[in-house]
């Protein structure tokens, strides 16, 4: 399993919709972060699906170390 690249190191803030279903990059491949485009395949890690509570804004993990899947927890501050 390959380890997942740092896509920035700081969060996506970005508008989601309350009810749909989000693919989350956990690779850091993507060209679409920080949701998935398909580029993990072959690397052993797969996309985190995020479902919205509500329509906000989040802060969607750029650094894909996050301990809370998708959602920005600090992480970033310690690379």
């Amino acid at each position: 399993m390959a380890d997942p690249l740092v896509a920035q190191p700081f969060p996506y803030l970005v508008e989601v919709q309350e009810g749909k279903t989000y693919k989350w990059c956990a690779c850091g491949r993507s060209s679409t972060q920080p949701f998935c485009d398909g580029s993990h395949d072959g690397t052993g890690i797969e996309p985190v699906p995020y479902t919205a509570e509500a329509t906000k804004k989040v802060s969607l993990c750029g650094c894909k170390a996050s301990k809370r899947g998708a959602i920005c927890d600090g992480s970033h501050n310690n690379l």
